[in-house]
């Protein structure tokens, strides 16, 4: 039981440490050839959001584009993202996760 917990506890401290490492990450989606930018950081929070003055003209379209960036982004950070589990061994949490609920 005890050991369970241990596993568990640092099955969590590790999810951390990664969410941590992901945080630091960031990308940027683009929406109307660069007319509306949008950052987004690793734990897909967005950070920030550029429109130029000329986007704002047409209301449909700025609504397309800024679909266009956010889409663009996370896929982007999505990218960023496996890429660094991979590298920190993240990938392996949801087999560990299994492990412990299995014992």
């Amino acid at each position: 039981m005890f050991n369970k917990l241990k596993q568990f506890k640092d099955l969590k401290t590790r999810a951390k440490d990664i969410q941590s490492t992901l945080a630091q990450e960031s990308a940027e989606g683009t929406g109307g050839w660069g007319k509306v930018k949008v950052k987004i950081d690793g734990n897909q929070q967005v950070l920030s959001v550029t429109i130029d003055p000329e986007a704002l003209n047409d209301k449909t379209k700025l609504e397309q584009w800024i679909r266009e960036a956010m889409n663009d982004g996370v896929k982007k950070i999505q990218q960023i993202m496996a890429r660094k589990l991979k590298d920190v061994g993240g990938l392996d949490l949801a087999s560990e996760f299994s492990d412990i609920m299995k014992k």
